[in-house]
């Protein structure tokens, strides 16, 4: 009976036990460390990257265009003129060629801007949408760091109810051995005390799946192990504050609607003739004529005339755009509403089920002390004082969840007003 005992004990400090070869570890420490790390912000990163070339690459229309090109070409008969009967080369068999030419256009009625604007709107609605990201990840990980606080205390919760169900199965075989009660309360205790022991190792594998989550979203060791910090209560902002003005997604879909007009603009005038200069020299291998070298200066206007409907397709497809854009703007602001009040209503309960459960442990310990001096005069039977064990933990676990779903309902309300 005692080697069961000292068995049972060290099985419960087994499963108590949490590898901590890592610092201590703060909310606002995981934060950083999931902003420096995370493998999704490093990816979505890249985003914003190549929003900013694409920015850029726009803005190459206000630079004049230089383009030079060189060849050789070999003719089977080179071209020739018939003057009075009599035939004269024009140009040589075989030539080189050469040729260096700058074109800038001067004005297209507002094409080129509209183009450069409508790529730095989107520049800066995919940086909008990458500080989104980040308030995701940023609620991803409060969530994670408080669901293994919560773990923590439900293991310790589960660990205790192990030991008093071990106390109480020595009390009842001791009972049982002096022929006080019958083997029923000594088995009553074994189912009990399995039932405990599944409890404690659930509660540790939510601990360490916690624990993996943590990890992988501060982009840290998945075998990294540390000592949370218990920090102080997230506050809820007050009711009257509730809009979603700060949120980056909504900002992006606001970019990306002026993006769209742009767009719609700059389609508009695919019709409008643009005006342009050319500066060149070309040159061509040819001892026939004078100038081989020609140098020139153009200054000229272009249009198009009909290019199979494409321009008003174009057009048509922005202006489609531009609708569906309309649209996700209403749906995001309609979702960031009720993300809002989803999210103040779970804090609001949580709040109240914080109070209910506080006064739930007290009475469930009070009943559990009871029952026990029963049992132990001889009074009371063995099911009421293991009934009596189950309700004190389960009032804990309903305390340390309500407790942690108040500050992760917090976290979610700041995010859905884009403070996070």
């Amino acid at each position: 009976m005692k080697f069961l005992h000292v068995s049972l004990i060290a099985v419960v400090c087994l499963g108590m036990s949490v590898p901590s070869w890592g610092a201590t570890l703060s909310l606002n420490d995981c934060l950083q460390k999931a902003r420096d790390n995370n493998p999704v912000l490093k990816s979505s990163n890249w985003d914003s990257r190549i929003a900013e070339e694409n920015s850029r690459l726009a803005t190459v229309a206000r630079y004049p265009r230089l383009d030079a090109q060189a060849g050789y070409t070999m003719q089977l008969e080179p071209q020739a003129v018939k003057l009075g009967g009599v035939t004269a080369e024009t140009q040589e068999p075989n030539f080189a060629f050469a040729g260096i030419a700058a074109t800038y256009t001067l004005y297209d009625f507002g094409r080129r801007d509209a183009r450069i604007r409508q790529s730095t709107a989107v520049a800066g609605a995919t940086g909008q949408e990458f500080m989104a990201g980040s308030g995701d990840v940023a609620l991803q990980v409060i969530e994670a760091y408080y669901r293994i606080l919560e773990a923590d205390r439900n293991v310790q919760a589960a660990a205790e109810e192990v030991v008093q169900i071990t106390e109480h199965r020595r009390a009842a075989q001791v009972f049982f051995e002096e022929g006080v009660v019958t083997r029923n309360d000594v088995l009553q205790a074994d189912v009990r005390l399995a039932s405990a022991k599944q409890k404690l190792m659930a509660a540790t594998n939510r601990r360490e799946n916690s624990w993996l989550l943590l990890n992988f979203l501060t982009g840290s060791n998945a075998a990294f192990r540390g000592e949370l910090e218990e920090t102080a209560a997230l506050t809820v902002p007050p009711a009257g504050e509730d809009t979603p003005d700060n949120r980056h997604d909504l900002k992006a879909q606001k970019q990306m609607l002026e993006a769209r007009e742009f767009t719609v603009q700059e389609n508009r005038e695919n019709y409008i003739p643009e005006i342009y200069t050319r500066l060149g020299m070309d040159y061509v291998q040819n001892d026939k004529v004078r100038e081989q070298a020609i140098y020139s200066a153009t200054l000229g206007i272009r249009v198009n005339l009909f290019d199979g409907f494409a321009a008003q397709a174009s057009r048509e497809r922005a202006v489609k755009q531009r609708s569906k854009q309309q649209d996700l703007l209403r749906l995001a602001e309609q979702r960031a509403r009720l993300e809002i009040a989803t999210a103040r209503n779970d804090a609001a309960t949580a709040h109240e089920r914080i109070t209910v459960t506080e006064t739930a442990i007290r009475q469930s310990e009070e009943n559990l002390r009871i029952n026990k001096e029963r049992y132990q005069e001889r009074v009371g039977i063995a099911s009421e004082v293991l009934d009596a064990q189950t309700l004190v933990t389960q009032a804990k676990t309903e305390y340390y969840r309500a407790l942690y779903d108040y500050q992760t309902a917090s976290a979610r309300l700041q995010n859905a007003r884009g403070e996070l």
